[in-house]
């Protein structure tokens, strides 16, 4: 399966008094990976909000491998796993770099909202891309 892979630095406000990333970090770097594959494969999801396309998550989990710390680079690899008529299922791992320790493993799923905030069907065409893209 294709995947893509995002690059941050652990920043000072991302830390604790020890220096070790706070865990809800990780969920924001999901976002960054989940939005960088998005945009390298389909199109930005500024551009889809446009189009009347919302993808909300309903569920995320995080298993802690090794702690990461302020300053070090920290590489998100976002894998999409399923495709189903109303979600989308996306992995995670995050490592550390340049060891590539394994840092956090992680999983999302997003449903597709419509403008009534109500889960509806992904457009057809999106559907189909993200099919093609998943492999």
């Amino acid at each position: 399966m294709p995947s893509t892979s995002t690059e941050t630095r652990v920043r000072y406000a991302e830390t604790d008094q020890m220096g070790v990333a706070y865990h809800a970090n990780y969920l924001v770097w999901c976002e960054m990976g989940r939005t960088d594959f998005i945009r390298q494969h389909v199109r930005s999801y500024a551009e889809l909000e446009r189009e009347g396309v919302a993808l909300a998550v309903s569920d995320a989990s995080i298993r802690y491998h090794a702690a990461a710390r302020y300053d070090e680079v920290v590489r998100i690899t976002t894998t999409l796993v399923e495709v189903r008529s109303r979600a989308l299922v996306f992995d995670y791992l995050m490592t550390r770099q340049p060891d590539g320790e394994r840092l956090a493993s992680a999983q999302t799923t997003l449903v597709s909202l419509g403008k009534d905030g109500k889960l509806t069907a992904m457009p057809e065409d999106l559907r189909a891309r993200l099919e093609v893209v998943k492999g």
